[in-house]
């Protein structure tokens, strides 16, 4: 892999995590190229869930639906999310846009403004994303508390 001088200060910032995280982007590019499921092409979960469960998709979403404004720009969105890379937005919001739940709106000025604004498809999603928002909110002690009981006991 041909690194780049910045590649390569985050390679030896990161050290092995630095790989990791480039496998993750690299896969998460695999599952945006593909349309649709070969073997069960008629799977919601698989076709349309998969994607929106993705660790960014409904926080960019949320973000959106709940910025006051119509539409967002790439920068307001980025400082939302400060723990997000770029590209990684990028990518989020290009899987967005094929989808259909973000339009994306370039203006030719100089520098060039780019917005992002839902769809009717996300505004839609919105009051089952509110919900499990809210379940996530009553159960997460509950979860964590399970979850650090778990990783405590010795694995087989």
């Amino acid at each position: 892999m041909f690194l780049t001088f910045v590649a390569l200060k985050k390679a030896v910032a990161w050290g092995p995590a630095w790989g990791l995280r480039q496998q993750a982007e690299m896969e998460i590019d695999m599952k945006r190229s593909t349309v649709q499921d070969a073997m069960f092409p008629a799977c919601p979960v698989r076709n349309v869930l998969a994607r929106l469960c993705d660790k960014w998709v409904l926080l960019v979403i949320y973000i959106l639906a709940r910025s006051g404004e119509e539409t967002m720009r790439f920068k307001d969105l980025k400082q939302q999310l400060p723990d997000i890379s770029q590209r990684m937005l990028t990518m989020t919001l290009r899987t967005l846009e094929e989808d259909g739940y973000v339009t994306r709106t370039v203006f030719s000025e100089i520098p060039p403004r780019v917005e992002y604004a839902l769809t009717a498809r996300a505004r839609s999603l919105m009051p089952v994303l509110d919900s499990l928002l809210q379940w996530a909110v009553d159960h997460m002690e509950d979860v964590m508390r399970d979850r650090k009981v778990a990783m405590a006991q010795p694995k087989e």
